[in-house]
């Protein structure tokens, strides 16, 4: 057993205190409290951190570390279909020796900026037998498509599963993800929700992320409608509903789905939230950076919380983004939307993304029994100024714990 002291320690679910510490034995967490009585208490060693703010791992609930490669190699467009024509065209000229090394940059990039967590969409899952294991918490959600013909089977499923019973020094999980339902289709969902609630698996889905998604559901035109049905698409659920409305009415997104995006919801969307009382079983990752790099409309941040609805943060690929940092999501988040708190959005990279992923209580939070996972943040604010301090800070995190381990 050990206890880590610092000047504030935030546990997130409570006020920060000064003079802090956090006892730690193995992976766990067995007490939080002020520095002298846990001292005396459980009479262990005690490292002092020094002036810093001690507080869980962030967790980036959204990311494709496929894709940290292409960071500068495609240009913002405002049409999402030539977009996708250039990240596709990309994702040919790379090996699986340069997806590898991708992966691996991304994971030194996610842990200098404090993160501990990660939900990755893995579209290469051919790819895990030749990983070390992963250096940080990581859910593998498997990418799942069928607008060409790749689609999941149990097979597939039972032998994921199978690879991480044969590695158990790999922390997190494993997760399906039908990437969107412009190119998954509605059996594939369907089989996802299957297999889900067969193995216990999370899911998450890209959903209502443009507006030419939009187009392509409610109205049966615009580019995206063009490109796909040029590639063989068949059209028959489009024209009727947002893309919200046609999964929902479908039935087919399991329960405690990862909803990425949802950008482009119209007021339906939301009284189906509410009629279905959908915010008890779906969550929202909004990815601020990555919205901003596409010049979309104002994310509906309000009109979420107002429904109840619980948001996360991630940083998506660095595709569409310049950094795989969750401190600058939250700042470009409080400047697109200052009402919300620095407490609030702190959460959001903390609490709302282990209520995601099934772990409320276990990450995302500084109390006994909760996993050791910790950042030191290098920051010496009044007691009045920790979340604004943690949102502003601009340095790599040094300190850092991941299942109890540095």
């Amino acid at each position: 057993m050990k206890i880590y002291q610092a000047r504030i320690v935030y546990p997130v679910h409570e006020e920060p205190f000064e003079d802090g510490a956090v006892a730690v034995n193995g992976d766990r967490i067995v007490a939080v409290g002020k520095a002298p009585e846990l001292s005396e208490k459980l009479g262990c060693t005690v490292e002092d951190l020094g002036d810093v703010i001690l507080m869980p791992g962030l967790i980036n609930a959204h990311c494709h570390l496929d894709y940290t490669a292409m960071r500068g190699a495609i240009l913002p467009s405002s049409d999402f279909a030539q977009w996708i024509e250039r990240i596709n065209a990309l994702k040919r000229m790379l090996t699986d020796e340069d997806y590898l090394a991708s992966i691996a940059e991304g994971f030194a990039e996610l842990r200098q900026w404090g993160c501990t967590s990660v939900f990755n969409i893995e579209s290469f899952p051919e790819l895990m037998v030749k990983m070390p294991p992963p250096p940080l918490r990581t859910w593998w959600f498997i990418e799942l498509l069928n607008v060409r013909n790749r689609h999941v089977t149990e097979e597939l499923v039972a032998g994921a599963l199978t690879f991480f019973e044969d590695r158990p020094d790999w922390l997190g999980g494993f997760g399906l993800s039908p990437h969107a339902p412009y190119t998954a289709s509605e059996e594939l969902y369907r089989l996802t929700a299957l297999c889900a609630e067969k193995y216990g698996m999370p899911v998450t889905t890209h959903l209502a992320e443009t507006s030419e998604e939009y187009d392509m559901f409610k109205v049966g035109r615009g580019t995206l409608y063009t490109f796909l049905k040029n590639l063989g698409r068949p059209m028959h659920d489009t024209g009727k509903g947002s893309p919200f409305a046609t999964l929902v009415d479908q039935n087919v997104l399991p329960r405690n789905t990862i909803c990425v995006h949802m950008n482009y919801m119209d007021s339906a969307d939301f009284q189906r939230i509410r009629d279905n009382k959908l915010s008890e079983v779906l969550s929202v990752v909004h990815c601020p950076n990555c919205h901003r790099y596409f010049n979309r409309s104002p994310f509906p941040l309000e009109r979420f919380l107002d429904a109840g609805v619980s948001v996360s943060l991630g940083t998506d690929s660095l595709a569409s983004n310049s950094e795989l940092n969750l401190f600058s999501e939250m700042r470009t988040l409080r400047s697109a939307h200052p009402q919300i708190s620095c407490e609030a959005t702190i959460q959001m990279v903390t609490l709302q993304p282990a209520r995601a992923i099934g772990m409320t209580g276990k990450l995302g939070i500084l109390k006994a029994g909760a996993l050791a996972d910790m950042i030191a943040v290098p920051a010496k604010p009044s007691i009045h100024q920790v979340a604004a301090a943690i949102i502003d800070n601009q340095q790599p995190i040094t300190w850092m714990l991941v299942a109890g381990q540095r």
